[in-house]
């Protein structure tokens, strides 16, 4: 018995002196879990980065313009105004874009359609002029044979005007006798002291845009105006990027 009182004894101080667990306490790496391939994972709310806004191109009032390159891409488009190949030797545009009233710039697919079928296609070197660019080239060449004047404004100013050629399916240019700009008789699309081919190529520009609703003029071989409908002058300036 004596033995045994011991032996409890013993056992109680044991007990009494063998520590507790300690309390855990929470740490930020709580917030954090372990997936199955042994990364930590946050589960806590996570804020977005946003995806960066692509800007549109389309920057202009669509019921009054549209940018022809938007509305058929297979048109070439060489806007001389935007470089220094032009009659001033300098570049008057920022940048080029070819901007026509709808209905003009619907016109000038069409006949780029027809075209397409015998393997061709229109090429743009000039499109809507701003005034304000207007008054720029008439400041250059006071001389209204040459450049409209701005206080009466061209079709190309009211958007309804273009100076075009037709190019290959390489997008070479066709010979026309003379280059864009060029200011001579040889020019006018009554000269007839070319080649046939050329001649061929005049005509074939000619006829396709009369029937979209263009008339040519009688100095250049290269302009043609849409008479379908009125226009109001423009000092609208397009955007470059």
């Amino acid at each position: 018995m004596k033995y045994a009182l011991a032996f409890l004894s013993c056992l109680l101080l044991i007990n009494c002196n063998h520590p507790q667990p300690r309390q855990h306490s929470p740490t930020p790496a709580d917030s954090l879990q372990t997936d199955t391939v042994g990364l930590a994972t946050d589960n806590s709310p996570t804020e977005i980065e946003p995806k960066p806004v692509q800007q549109s191109r389309l920057d202009y009032d669509t019921t009054q313009w549209t940018d022809i390159a938007l509305l058929d891409s297979s048109i070439l488009i060489d806007m001389k105004y935007a470089t220094t190949d032009n009659f001033v030797q300098e570049k008057m545009y920022d940048c080029g874009r070819c901007f026509l009233r709808p209905e003009v710039a619907k016109a000038v697919v069409a006949a780029h359609q027809e075209l397409q079928k015998q393997g061709l296609g229109l090429k743009m070197l000039d499109c809507y002029r701003p005034r304000p660019i207007q008054w720029k080239l008439w400041e250059k060449v006071p001389d209204p044979r040459y450049v409209s004047d701005p206080r009466k404004g061209s079709m190309h100013n009211r958007g309804a005007a273009v100076d075009l050629t037709i190019a290959d399916a390489r997008g070479q240019e066709l010979e026309m006798g003379t280059p864009y700009d060029f200011f001579g008789p040889e020019a006018h699309p009554s000269y007839t002291n070319l080649p046939d081919s050329v001649l061929a190529h005049r005509q074939l520009l000619r006829e396709v845009l009369m029937r979209r609703g263009f008339q040519p003029t009688s100095t250049e071989w290269w302009h043609f105006s849409y008479h379908k409908q009125n226009y109001a002058l423009s000092d609208v300036l397009w955007k470059c990027y």
